[in-house]
Protein backbone atom coordinates (compact mmCIF):
# COMPACT_ATOMS: atom_id res chain seq x y z
CA UNK A 1 0.00 0.00 0.00
CA UNK A 2 3.00 2.17 0.96
CA UNK A 3 6.30 3.16 1.52
CA UNK A 4 7.31 4.56 4.73
CA UNK A 5 10.10 5.69 6.34
CA UNK A 6 9.97 7.04 10.01
CA UNK A 7 13.30 9.52 10.96
CA UNK A 8 13.63 9.47 14.79
CA UNK A 9 16.04 8.20 17.44
CA UNK A 10 12.91 6.87 19.57
CA UNK A 11 13.38 3.07 20.14
CA UNK A 12 9.91 2.94 21.61
CA UNK A 13 8.22 4.84 18.41
CA UNK A 14 10.66 2.97 16.22
CA UNK A 15 9.33 -0.26 17.75
CA UNK A 16 6.01 0.66 17.84
CA UNK A 17 5.81 1.94 14.36
CA UNK A 18 7.25 -1.17 13.13
CA UNK A 19 4.74 -3.01 14.76
CA UNK A 20 2.09 -1.12 12.89
CA UNK A 21 3.69 -0.97 9.51
CA UNK A 22 6.12 -3.80 9.26
CA UNK A 23 3.70 -6.20 7.42
CA UNK A 24 2.24 -6.13 4.16
CA UNK A 25 1.27 -3.89 2.52
CA UNK A 26 3.51 -1.48 4.22
CA UNK A 27 6.81 -0.87 3.62
CA UNK A 28 8.56 0.39 6.62
CA UNK A 29 12.17 1.79 7.24
CA UNK A 30 13.67 3.64 10.12
CA UNK A 31 16.28 5.71 10.40
CA UNK A 32 18.37 8.43 13.04
CA UNK A 33 20.35 10.75 10.83
CA UNK A 34 19.80 12.83 8.24
CA UNK A 35 22.65 11.07 6.08
CA UNK A 36 20.57 7.87 5.94
CA UNK A 37 17.54 9.92 4.23
CA UNK A 38 19.22 10.87 1.35
CA UNK A 39 21.40 7.31 1.50
CA UNK A 40 17.46 5.27 1.87
CA UNK A 41 16.18 7.60 -1.05
CA UNK A 42 18.54 6.97 -3.50
CA UNK A 43 17.60 3.24 -2.79
CA UNK A 44 13.87 3.25 -2.38
CA UNK A 45 11.90 5.98 -2.87
CA UNK A 46 9.58 6.52 -0.23
CA UNK A 47 5.86 7.64 -0.74
CA UNK A 48 5.57 8.76 3.16
CA UNK A 49 8.24 9.90 5.55
CA UNK A 50 7.88 10.84 9.40
CA UNK A 51 10.30 13.15 10.66
CA UNK A 52 10.47 13.51 14.49
CA UNK A 53 11.02 16.79 16.04
CA UNK A 54 12.62 15.74 18.84
CA UNK A 55 15.90 14.66 16.34
CA UNK A 56 17.88 17.31 16.18
CA UNK A 57 18.80 18.41 12.32
CA UNK A 58 21.13 21.20 11.29
CA UNK A 59 18.55 22.79 9.71
CA UNK A 60 15.48 20.56 9.32
CA UNK A 61 13.57 23.63 6.79
CA UNK A 62 16.17 22.92 4.11
CA UNK A 63 15.85 19.37 4.94
CA UNK A 64 12.53 18.94 4.20
CA UNK A 65 12.94 21.22 0.67
CA UNK A 66 15.62 19.14 -0.20
CA UNK A 67 13.91 15.60 0.21
CA UNK A 68 11.20 17.63 -2.01
CA UNK A 69 12.95 18.14 -4.32
CA UNK A 70 13.87 14.83 -5.61
CA UNK A 71 11.25 13.24 -4.75
CA UNK A 72 7.58 13.74 -6.77
CA UNK A 73 4.28 14.21 -4.27
CA UNK A 74 6.04 12.92 -1.43
CA UNK A 75 4.27 13.35 1.88
CA UNK A 76 6.17 15.09 5.08
CA UNK A 77 4.40 14.32 8.16
CA UNK A 78 6.08 15.81 11.33
CA UNK A 79 5.87 14.07 14.81
CA UNK A 80 5.33 16.04 17.58
CA UNK A 81 4.25 16.61 20.79
CA UNK A 82 2.00 19.92 19.36
CA UNK A 83 3.24 22.05 22.09
CA UNK A 84 5.26 24.58 19.50
CA UNK A 85 6.01 24.06 15.99
CA UNK A 86 7.86 26.73 13.64
CA UNK A 87 5.25 28.18 11.41
CA UNK A 88 7.30 28.06 8.42
CA UNK A 89 7.72 24.32 9.03
CA UNK A 90 4.22 23.92 9.02
CA UNK A 91 3.88 25.54 5.39
CA UNK A 92 6.59 22.77 4.43
CA UNK A 93 5.15 19.41 5.97
CA UNK A 94 2.32 17.30 4.63
CA UNK A 95 0.98 16.90 7.81
CA UNK A 96 1.21 16.08 11.54
CA UNK A 97 1.43 13.02 14.07
CA UNK A 98 0.96 13.98 17.52
CA UNK A 99 2.34 11.29 19.87
CA UNK A 100 -0.51 11.52 21.96
CA UNK A 101 -2.54 9.59 19.03
CA UNK A 102 -3.72 6.01 19.03
CA UNK A 103 -2.67 3.43 17.64
CA UNK A 104 -5.59 3.19 15.31
CA UNK A 105 -5.57 7.08 14.35
CA UNK A 106 -1.90 6.91 13.73
CA UNK A 107 -2.48 4.27 11.10
CA UNK A 108 -5.84 5.85 9.52
CA UNK A 109 -3.65 8.98 9.56
CA UNK A 110 -0.97 7.61 7.27
CA UNK A 111 -3.38 5.07 5.28
CA UNK A 112 -5.00 8.80 4.30
CA UNK A 113 -1.67 10.55 3.08
CA UNK A 114 -0.92 7.50 1.38
CA UNK A 115 -3.98 7.65 -0.55
CA UNK A 116 -3.56 11.58 -1.06
CA UNK A 117 0.38 10.65 -2.49
CA UNK A 118 -1.26 7.88 -4.56
CA UNK A 119 -3.78 10.26 -6.09
CA UNK A 120 -1.22 13.14 -6.35
CA UNK A 121 0.87 10.33 -8.72
CA UNK A 122 -2.28 9.48 -10.81
CA UNK A 123 -2.96 13.35 -11.18
CA UNK A 124 0.72 13.94 -12.36
CA UNK A 125 0.69 10.71 -14.55
CA UNK A 126 -2.51 12.09 -16.36
CA UNK A 127 -1.27 15.82 -16.88
CA UNK A 128 2.50 13.97 -17.94
CA UNK A 129 0.17 12.04 -20.20
CA UNK A 130 -1.80 15.03 -21.73
CA UNK A 131 1.12 17.49 -21.81
CA UNK A 132 2.48 14.45 -24.14
CA UNK A 133 -0.32 13.94 -26.33
CA UNK A 134 -0.42 18.35 -26.28
CA UNK A 135 2.96 18.14 -27.44
CA UNK A 136 2.26 15.91 -30.23
CA UNK A 137 -0.79 17.54 -31.13
CA UNK A 138 1.27 20.92 -31.29
CA UNK A 139 3.94 18.67 -33.83
CA UNK A 140 1.52 17.02 -35.93
CA UNK A 141 -0.14 20.96 -36.29
CA UNK A 142 3.50 22.14 -37.37
CA UNK A 143 4.49 19.36 -39.56
CA UNK A 144 0.64 19.74 -41.34
CA UNK A 145 1.51 23.12 -41.52
CA UNK A 146 5.09 22.59 -43.00
CA UNK A 147 3.58 19.93 -45.29
CA UNK A 148 0.90 22.95 -46.88
CA UNK A 149 3.36 25.59 -47.35
CA UNK A 150 5.80 23.50 -49.40
CA UNK A 151 6.11 21.60 -53.19
CA UNK A 152 9.03 20.76 -53.14
CA UNK A 153 8.92 16.77 -52.64
CA UNK A 154 12.67 16.59 -50.47
CA UNK A 155 11.35 18.98 -47.70
CA UNK A 156 7.99 16.85 -47.71
CA UNK A 157 10.03 13.85 -46.87
CA UNK A 158 12.27 15.93 -44.68
CA UNK A 159 9.60 17.50 -42.60
CA UNK A 160 7.57 13.69 -42.01
CA UNK A 161 10.86 11.94 -40.79
CA UNK A 162 11.51 15.35 -38.58
CA UNK A 163 7.21 15.28 -37.47
CA UNK A 164 8.63 11.57 -36.41
CA UNK A 165 10.94 12.58 -35.01
CA UNK A 166 9.87 15.03 -32.55
CA UNK A 167 6.60 12.92 -31.78
CA UNK A 168 8.41 9.64 -31.33
CA UNK A 169 12.14 10.13 -30.53
CA UNK A 170 12.82 7.46 -32.71
CA UNK A 171 16.68 5.31 -33.47
CA UNK A 172 16.12 4.61 -36.95
CA UNK A 173 14.50 5.43 -39.95
CA UNK A 174 15.04 3.56 -43.48
CA UNK A 175 12.52 5.33 -46.19
CA UNK A 176 12.33 4.14 -49.84
CA UNK A 177 10.99 6.94 -51.37
CA UNK A 178 10.30 7.32 -55.16
CA UNK A 179 11.27 10.81 -56.92
CA UNK A 180 8.94 12.37 -59.50
CA UNK A 181 10.84 10.62 -61.92
CA UNK A 182 10.12 7.47 -60.68
CA UNK A 183 13.87 6.57 -59.34
CA UNK A 184 14.22 5.02 -56.17
CA UNK A 185 16.31 6.66 -53.05
CA UNK A 186 17.33 4.73 -49.57
CA UNK A 187 17.04 7.45 -46.90
CA UNK A 188 18.35 7.19 -43.92
CA UNK A 189 18.34 8.76 -40.63
CA UNK A 190 19.89 7.32 -37.99
CA UNK A 191 20.81 8.14 -34.46
CA UNK A 192 24.55 6.22 -34.51
CA UNK A 193 26.80 5.65 -36.99
CA UNK A 194 25.93 2.88 -39.25
CA UNK A 195 28.69 0.00 -40.89
CA UNK A 196 28.61 -0.79 -44.59
CA UNK A 197 27.93 -4.74 -43.31
CA UNK A 198 24.74 -3.21 -41.42
CA UNK A 199 23.95 -0.80 -44.22
CA UNK A 200 23.79 -3.43 -46.46
CA UNK A 201 21.31 -5.55 -44.35
CA UNK A 202 18.86 -2.28 -43.89
CA UNK A 203 18.99 -1.87 -47.45
CA UNK A 204 17.99 -5.15 -47.98
CA UNK A 205 15.58 -5.34 -45.85
CA UNK A 206 13.95 -2.07 -46.83
CA UNK A 207 13.82 -3.29 -50.41
CA UNK A 208 11.98 -6.69 -48.94
CA UNK A 209 9.53 -4.53 -47.17
CA UNK A 210 8.99 -2.82 -50.55
CA UNK A 211 7.91 -5.96 -52.23
CA UNK A 212 6.43 -7.31 -49.35
CA UNK A 213 3.65 -4.73 -50.16
CA UNK A 214 2.90 -6.35 -53.31
CA UNK A 215 2.80 -9.75 -53.17
CA UNK A 216 0.33 -11.06 -55.22
CA UNK A 217 0.36 -8.31 -57.72
CA UNK A 218 2.39 -5.88 -59.83
CA UNK A 219 4.92 -3.24 -57.76
CA UNK A 220 4.43 0.39 -59.28
CA UNK A 221 8.49 0.53 -59.89
CA UNK A 222 11.07 -1.70 -60.09
CA UNK A 223 13.99 -1.60 -57.79
CA UNK A 224 17.60 -1.96 -58.82
CA UNK A 225 19.23 -2.95 -55.58
CA UNK A 226 23.14 -2.22 -56.89
CA UNK A 227 21.57 0.50 -58.12
CA UNK A 228 19.53 1.78 -55.09
CA UNK A 229 20.86 4.83 -53.98
CA UNK A 230 21.37 5.65 -50.65
CA UNK A 231 21.35 8.70 -48.79
CA UNK A 232 22.44 9.31 -44.88
CA UNK A 233 21.58 11.32 -42.20
CA UNK A 234 23.78 10.68 -38.84
CA UNK A 235 23.24 12.44 -35.77
CA UNK A 236 25.75 11.09 -33.75
CA UNK A 237 28.56 9.80 -35.92
CA UNK A 238 31.25 8.95 -32.86
CA UNK A 239 28.63 5.80 -31.81
CA UNK A 240 27.91 3.21 -33.76
CA UNK A 241 24.77 0.94 -33.90
CA UNK A 242 25.12 -3.05 -34.14
CA UNK A 243 23.30 -5.89 -35.62
CA UNK A 244 21.12 -5.62 -32.07
CA UNK A 245 19.38 -2.81 -33.93
CA UNK A 246 17.30 -5.85 -35.78
CA UNK A 247 16.02 -6.50 -31.92
CA UNK A 248 14.41 -3.19 -31.88
CA UNK A 249 11.08 -2.56 -31.50
CA UNK A 250 9.90 -1.62 -35.18
CA UNK A 251 7.04 -0.10 -37.20
CA UNK A 252 6.36 -0.25 -40.54
CA UNK A 253 3.87 1.68 -43.32
CA UNK A 254 3.33 2.42 -47.23
CA UNK A 255 3.30 5.98 -48.18
CA UNK A 256 0.35 6.39 -50.77
CA UNK A 257 -3.04 7.73 -51.54
CA UNK A 258 -5.11 5.88 -53.50
CA UNK A 259 -3.51 4.39 -56.45
CA UNK A 260 -0.56 7.03 -55.73
CA UNK A 261 2.48 5.18 -54.17
CA UNK A 262 5.26 7.24 -53.24
CA UNK A 263 7.52 4.68 -51.11
CA UNK A 264 7.41 3.26 -47.82
CA UNK A 265 9.26 3.86 -44.24
CA UNK A 266 10.14 1.76 -41.71
CA UNK A 267 11.35 3.43 -37.90
CA UNK A 268 13.31 1.75 -35.12
CA UNK A 269 13.18 2.33 -31.39
CA UNK A 270 14.89 0.78 -28.45
CA UNK A 271 12.08 1.26 -25.77
CA UNK A 272 8.57 -0.12 -27.04
CA UNK A 273 6.40 1.89 -29.03
CA UNK A 274 2.58 2.40 -27.74
CA UNK A 275 -0.50 2.14 -29.30
CA UNK A 276 -0.52 5.88 -29.42
CA UNK A 277 2.91 6.16 -30.69
CA UNK A 278 1.25 4.15 -33.66
CA UNK A 279 -1.35 6.31 -34.14
CA UNK A 280 1.23 9.29 -34.45
CA UNK A 281 3.45 7.44 -36.69
CA UNK A 282 0.67 6.15 -39.24
CA UNK A 283 -0.83 9.87 -39.12
CA UNK A 284 2.20 11.48 -40.18
CA UNK A 285 3.07 9.34 -42.65
CA UNK A 286 -0.51 9.31 -44.41
CA UNK A 287 0.45 13.39 -43.91
CA UNK A 288 2.97 13.52 -46.42
CA UNK A 289 0.89 11.61 -49.42
CA UNK A 290 -1.49 14.02 -50.03
CA UNK A 291 1.24 17.16 -50.43
CA UNK A 292 3.68 14.58 -52.87
CA UNK A 293 0.78 14.17 -54.91
CA UNK A 294 -0.23 17.97 -54.96
CA UNK A 295 3.98 18.27 -55.39
CA UNK A 296 4.15 15.72 -58.13
CA UNK A 297 1.13 17.54 -60.09
CA UNK A 298 2.86 20.67 -59.78
CA UNK A 299 6.22 19.25 -61.27
CA UNK A 300 4.03 17.90 -64.13
CA UNK A 301 2.34 21.45 -64.64
CA UNK A 302 5.81 23.33 -64.75
CA UNK A 303 7.62 20.16 -67.00
CA UNK A 304 4.61 21.06 -69.47
CA UNK A 305 4.69 25.06 -69.45
CA UNK A 306 8.46 24.50 -69.88
CA UNK A 307 7.50 22.24 -72.81
CA UNK A 308 4.83 24.47 -74.03
CA UNK A 309 7.16 27.50 -73.57
CA UNK A 310 9.49 25.92 -76.40
CA UNK A 311 6.81 24.89 -78.70
CA UNK A 312 6.00 28.43 -78.46
CA UNK A 313 9.31 29.02 -79.08
CA UNK A 314 9.34 27.08 -81.99
CA UNK A 315 6.57 27.73 -83.33
CA UNK A 316 7.44 31.80 -83.13
CA UNK A 317 10.79 30.86 -84.67
CA UNK A 318 8.97 29.19 -87.56
CA UNK A 319 6.31 31.48 -88.36
CA UNK A 320 8.76 34.51 -88.95
CA UNK A 321 11.00 32.35 -91.02
CA UNK A 322 8.06 31.02 -93.16
CA UNK A 323 6.66 34.47 -93.51
CA UNK A 324 9.61 35.92 -94.56
CA UNK A 325 10.48 33.53 -96.65
CA UNK A 326 6.86 33.88 -98.48
CA UNK A 327 6.77 37.28 -98.65
CA UNK A 328 10.37 37.60 -99.92
CA UNK A 329 9.24 36.46 -103.49
CA UNK A 330 5.50 38.16 -103.15
CA UNK A 331 7.48 41.99 -103.58
CA UNK A 332 9.00 40.44 -107.27
CA UNK A 333 5.78 38.89 -107.96
CA UNK A 334 4.12 42.41 -107.15
CA UNK A 335 6.42 44.40 -109.14
CA UNK A 336 5.93 41.99 -112.36
CA UNK A 337 2.35 42.48 -112.09
CA UNK A 338 2.62 46.73 -112.12
CA UNK A 339 4.88 46.57 -114.37
CA UNK A 340 2.55 44.23 -116.75
CA UNK A 341 -0.80 45.83 -115.80
CA UNK A 342 1.14 49.01 -116.87
CA UNK A 343 1.61 48.35 -120.49
CA UNK A 344 5.36 48.49 -120.53
CA UNK A 345 6.03 45.24 -121.66
CA UNK A 346 3.45 45.45 -124.69
CA UNK A 347 -0.80 45.89 -124.71
CA UNK A 348 -2.27 43.18 -123.02
CA UNK A 349 -5.78 41.84 -123.54
CA UNK A 350 -9.20 42.21 -121.87
CA UNK A 351 -8.91 38.50 -120.31
CA UNK A 352 -5.12 38.79 -119.80
CA UNK A 353 -5.73 42.53 -117.65
CA UNK A 354 -8.52 41.23 -115.97
CA UNK A 355 -6.14 37.35 -115.31
CA UNK A 356 -3.35 40.28 -113.97
CA UNK A 357 -6.14 42.14 -111.86
CA UNK A 358 -7.32 38.89 -110.06
CA UNK A 359 -3.43 37.79 -109.48
CA UNK A 360 -2.66 41.42 -108.07
CA UNK A 361 -5.86 40.80 -105.45
CA UNK A 362 -4.67 37.95 -104.24
CA UNK A 363 -1.12 38.92 -103.79
CA UNK A 364 -2.56 41.56 -101.62
CA UNK A 365 -3.79 39.14 -99.73
CA UNK A 366 -1.39 36.81 -99.13
CA UNK A 367 0.88 40.26 -97.97
CA UNK A 368 -2.25 41.12 -95.41
CA UNK A 369 -2.29 37.47 -94.25
CA UNK A 370 1.27 37.43 -93.70
CA UNK A 371 1.19 40.97 -92.62
CA UNK A 372 -1.30 39.33 -90.00
CA UNK A 373 0.46 36.82 -89.15
CA UNK A 374 3.23 38.53 -88.07
CA UNK A 375 1.77 41.01 -86.38
CA UNK A 376 0.03 38.72 -83.98
CA UNK A 377 3.54 36.28 -83.52
CA UNK A 378 5.19 39.91 -82.47
CA UNK A 379 2.12 40.72 -80.35
CA UNK A 380 2.57 37.72 -78.46
CA UNK A 381 6.33 37.92 -77.90
CA UNK A 382 6.18 41.27 -76.68
CA UNK A 383 8.34 42.64 -79.75
CA UNK A 384 5.80 44.98 -81.11
CA UNK A 385 6.71 48.47 -81.65
CA UNK A 386 5.32 51.67 -80.78
CA UNK A 387 5.60 55.42 -81.64
CA UNK A 388 3.30 57.32 -79.38
CA UNK A 389 2.57 60.89 -79.82
CA UNK A 390 -0.13 63.53 -78.72
CA UNK A 391 -2.56 63.26 -81.24
CA UNK A 392 -6.55 63.41 -82.55
CA UNK A 393 -8.82 60.59 -83.15
CA UNK A 394 -9.83 62.69 -86.15
CA UNK A 395 -7.13 61.94 -88.42
CA UNK A 396 -7.01 58.19 -88.01
CA UNK A 397 -11.01 57.92 -88.98
CA UNK A 398 -10.65 60.63 -92.09
CA UNK A 399 -7.86 58.64 -93.47
CA UNK A 400 -9.70 55.33 -93.13
CA UNK A 401 -12.71 56.43 -94.69
CA UNK A 402 -10.98 57.96 -97.47
CA UNK A 403 -9.36 54.51 -97.97
CA UNK A 404 -12.27 52.74 -98.04
CA UNK A 405 -14.77 55.02 -99.89
CA UNK A 406 -14.13 53.34 -103.43
CA UNK A 407 -14.51 49.53 -102.25
CA UNK A 408 -18.18 50.92 -99.99
CA UNK A 409 -19.27 52.01 -103.50
CA UNK A 410 -17.76 49.57 -105.23
CA UNK A 411 -20.03 46.78 -102.77
CA UNK A 412 -23.02 49.52 -103.29
CA UNK A 413 -22.62 50.24 -99.78
CA UNK A 414 -22.66 53.83 -97.90
CA UNK A 415 -19.60 54.38 -95.63
CA UNK A 416 -20.53 57.51 -93.86
CA UNK A 417 -18.73 59.28 -90.34
CA UNK A 418 -20.49 60.67 -87.96
CA UNK A 419 -17.67 62.25 -85.16
CA UNK A 420 -18.26 64.60 -82.29
CA UNK A 421 -16.41 68.01 -82.72
CA UNK A 422 -13.55 69.10 -81.03
CA UNK A 423 -12.66 65.76 -79.24
CA UNK A 424 -9.53 66.09 -76.83
CA UNK A 425 -5.86 64.45 -77.73
CA UNK A 426 -5.36 61.13 -76.99
CA UNK A 427 -2.12 59.56 -76.53
CA UNK A 428 -1.33 56.90 -79.15
CA UNK A 429 0.47 55.54 -82.08
CA UNK A 430 -1.82 56.71 -85.29
CA UNK A 431 -0.86 53.73 -87.48
CA UNK A 432 -1.64 51.05 -85.02
CA UNK A 433 -4.94 52.71 -84.35
CA UNK A 434 -5.56 52.92 -88.25
CA UNK A 435 -4.78 49.42 -88.35
CA UNK A 436 -7.34 48.29 -85.67
CA UNK A 437 -10.08 50.69 -87.58
CA UNK A 438 -9.26 49.23 -90.94
CA UNK A 439 -10.05 45.91 -89.48
CA UNK A 440 -12.66 47.08 -88.33
CA UNK A 441 -14.15 48.60 -91.24
CA UNK A 442 -12.66 46.20 -93.75
CA UNK A 443 -14.30 43.40 -91.91
CA UNK A 444 -17.93 45.50 -91.75
CA UNK A 445 -17.74 45.72 -95.25
CA UNK A 446 -17.00 41.62 -96.33
CA UNK A 447 -20.07 41.17 -94.04
CA UNK A 448 -22.57 43.90 -95.20
CA UNK A 449 -25.02 43.32 -97.63
CA UNK A 450 -25.32 45.62 -101.09
CA UNK A 451 -27.54 48.56 -100.53
CA UNK A 452 -26.72 48.58 -96.71
CA UNK A 453 -25.14 51.26 -94.64
CA UNK A 454 -21.69 51.59 -91.99
CA UNK A 455 -21.33 54.55 -90.06
CA UNK A 456 -18.03 55.42 -88.18
CA UNK A 457 -18.61 57.22 -85.09
CA UNK A 458 -16.65 58.91 -82.46
CA UNK A 459 -17.95 60.46 -78.80
CA UNK A 460 -16.27 61.56 -75.80
CA UNK A 461 -17.68 59.70 -72.59
CA UNK A 462 -16.87 58.94 -68.72
CA UNK A 463 -16.36 55.42 -67.88
CA UNK A 464 -19.59 55.42 -66.21
CA UNK A 465 -21.45 55.80 -68.96
CA UNK A 466 -20.15 53.29 -70.84
CA UNK A 467 -22.73 50.62 -71.80
CA UNK A 468 -21.85 47.08 -72.64
CA UNK A 469 -23.33 43.57 -73.16
CA UNK A 470 -22.35 40.86 -70.10
CA UNK A 471 -20.56 39.18 -72.11
CA UNK A 472 -17.65 42.01 -72.39
CA UNK A 473 -18.52 43.44 -68.60
CA UNK A 474 -15.02 41.99 -67.83
CA UNK A 475 -13.21 44.59 -70.67
CA UNK A 476 -14.96 47.82 -69.31
CA UNK A 477 -14.89 47.32 -65.19
CA UNK A 478 -11.44 48.70 -64.65
CA UNK A 479 -11.62 52.17 -67.04
CA UNK A 480 -11.51 54.95 -65.07
CA UNK A 481 -12.04 58.57 -66.37
CA UNK A 482 -12.79 60.36 -69.81
CA UNK A 483 -12.43 58.07 -72.90
CA UNK A 484 -13.09 58.92 -77.22
CA UNK A 485 -15.03 55.62 -78.04
CA UNK A 486 -14.41 55.50 -81.89
CA UNK A 487 -17.40 52.68 -83.43
CA UNK A 488 -17.94 51.08 -86.61
CA UNK A 489 -22.02 50.17 -86.74
CA UNK A 490 -23.09 48.18 -89.82
CA UNK A 491 -26.35 46.58 -91.25
CA UNK A 492 -24.64 43.43 -91.79
CA UNK A 493 -25.36 39.90 -91.44
CA UNK A 494 -24.84 40.03 -87.17
CA UNK A 495 -23.38 37.75 -84.80
CA UNK A 496 -25.77 35.33 -82.90
CA UNK A 497 -25.30 36.19 -78.84
CA UNK A 498 -23.74 33.00 -78.40
CA UNK A 499 -20.82 33.55 -80.29
CA UNK A 500 -20.08 37.13 -79.41
CA UNK A 501 -16.96 35.67 -76.65
CA UNK A 502 -15.48 34.60 -79.61
CA UNK A 503 -15.23 37.33 -81.66
CA UNK A 504 -11.72 38.06 -80.57
CA UNK A 505 -10.61 34.47 -80.46
CA UNK A 506 -7.35 33.46 -82.57
CA UNK A 507 -7.90 31.58 -86.40
CA UNK A 508 -11.93 31.93 -85.53
CA UNK A 509 -14.60 33.26 -87.99
CA UNK A 510 -18.56 32.94 -86.81
CA UNK A 511 -20.04 30.40 -89.44
CA UNK A 512 -22.29 31.24 -91.62
CA UNK A 513 -22.89 31.30 -95.13
CA UNK A 514 -21.39 35.01 -95.90
CA UNK A 515 -18.28 34.22 -93.39
CA UNK A 516 -17.54 31.16 -95.70
CA UNK A 517 -17.20 33.82 -98.64
CA UNK A 518 -15.71 35.93 -97.12
CA UNK A 519 -12.48 33.81 -96.21
CA UNK A 520 -9.52 35.41 -93.74
CA UNK A 521 -6.87 34.32 -90.89
CA UNK A 522 -9.21 35.38 -88.65
CA UNK A 523 -6.72 37.09 -86.19
CA UNK A 524 -8.25 40.23 -87.28
CA UNK A 525 -9.69 40.90 -84.35
CA UNK A 526 -6.99 39.66 -82.16
CA UNK A 527 -4.76 41.44 -83.19
CA UNK A 528 -7.01 44.74 -83.02
CA UNK A 529 -7.78 43.48 -78.67
CA UNK A 530 -3.69 43.45 -78.49
CA UNK A 531 -3.31 47.00 -80.04
CA UNK A 532 -6.25 48.66 -77.78
CA UNK A 533 -4.66 46.98 -74.84
CA UNK A 534 -1.41 48.38 -75.94
CA UNK A 535 -2.84 51.33 -75.27
CA UNK A 536 -4.60 51.28 -72.00
CA UNK A 537 -7.66 51.25 -73.89
CA UNK A 538 -10.61 48.24 -74.13
CA UNK A 539 -12.76 46.80 -77.10
CA UNK A 540 -15.86 45.05 -77.56
CA UNK A 541 -18.88 44.39 -79.81
CA UNK A 542 -22.57 43.95 -80.00
CA UNK A 543 -24.54 42.81 -82.43
CA UNK A 544 -28.17 41.12 -83.29
CA UNK A 545 -28.14 37.99 -86.10
CA UNK A 546 -29.39 39.30 -89.26
CA UNK A 547 -29.90 42.88 -87.98
CA UNK A 548 -26.06 44.13 -87.70
CA UNK A 549 -22.95 44.60 -85.82
CA UNK A 550 -21.13 47.39 -83.72
CA UNK A 551 -17.93 47.59 -82.51
CA UNK A 552 -16.29 49.92 -80.15
CA UNK A 553 -12.95 50.81 -78.78
CA UNK A 554 -12.38 53.08 -75.97
CA UNK A 555 -9.11 55.03 -75.57
CA UNK A 556 -7.76 56.96 -72.12
CA UNK A 557 -7.84 60.84 -72.82
CA UNK A 558 -4.85 63.45 -71.94
CA UNK A 559 -6.01 65.82 -69.51
CA UNK A 560 -4.40 67.66 -67.04
CA UNK A 561 -5.84 65.31 -64.20
CA UNK A 562 -3.54 63.02 -62.47
CA UNK A 563 -5.21 60.10 -63.86
CA UNK A 564 -4.19 61.47 -67.29
CA UNK A 565 -0.63 62.18 -66.54
CA UNK A 566 -0.71 58.55 -65.49
CA UNK A 567 -2.16 57.28 -68.17
CA UNK A 568 0.35 59.25 -70.30
CA UNK A 569 3.27 57.72 -68.08
CA UNK A 570 2.23 54.42 -68.70
CA UNK A 571 2.03 54.70 -72.36
CA UNK A 572 5.71 56.55 -72.35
Amino acid sequence: MGNILLVSENEDIITNYKILFGKKPYKFQSCADETSIYDYIEISQPDLIILDELLEFPDIKTTIKKIKSNLDNVQILLLTNGECVDEEISKLVSGFLFNKFSDNLIVSTINTYLKTKNNLDKLSEKNKDLADSLYRLNVLYNTSSQFAGTLDTKKLIDYMIEGLDKSLSFDLTCTIFFGLKNEPVLIVNSLYDISEELMSALKLRAILNYKSLFENKNAPFEIDEKALKIIKYIKNPNNKFTFSIFQYDNMFAPIDLGDNFFGCIEIFKQNHFSTDDATYFQTIVQQVSLPLKSAGLYQEIIEKNLELEKLERVKSEFISIVSHELRTPLTPIKNALSILSSGRCGALGENAVKFIDMAKRNVENLTSIINDILDINKIEAGKMDFNYKLMNIHSVIENVKNNFDCVAKEHEITLTANEQENLPEIYADSQRLDQVLTNLVSNAIKFTPTGKKITITSELKNASEIKTNSYFEDEIQNLKGNYVIVSVIDEGIGIKKENLRKAFDKFTQIENSLSRKAGGTGLGLPIAKQLIKAHKGSIWCDSEENKGSSFHFALPVITESIEGKTIQKELL
